[in-house]
């Protein structure tokens, strides 16, 4: 737990989540899989094929996740992943926070 709790909070929040989570993920075939199963998820929020969802969108989709994570938590997670201020998540940003690859 300590190697995965990098805020040293005693809990394992979502992003340490995937991190941990990451190193279970069969290289090549499984990666494929699971590309495919969440550009399937990132299709369904991405309804008009614009290629980006809006952070709100995104926010929702970690809330699903896990619905215990404090919005601080969600926001720091948004602005990480959305470095450019865009306000939209592309596929291979959302393909990182989701895997931590």
């Amino acid at each position: 737990m300590e190697e995965y709790d990098s805020d040293e909070s005693g809990l394992i929040e979502f992003s340490e989540f995937v991190e941990l989570a990451s190193n279970y993920v069969e290289p090549e075939e499984d990666y494929d899989t699971l590309r495919n199963e969440l550009r399937e998820i990132f299709m369904l929020y991405d309804r008009d094929a614009k290629g980006y969802i809006p952070v709100d969108a995104f926010k929702a989709i970690l809330r699903e996740l896990d619905g215990a994570v404090p919005d601080d938590e969600l926001d720091d997670i948004v602005d990480e992943i959305d470095a450019d201020g865009s306000g939209t998540v592309d596929f291979e940003e959302f393909m990182e926070v989701m895997t931590g690859l």
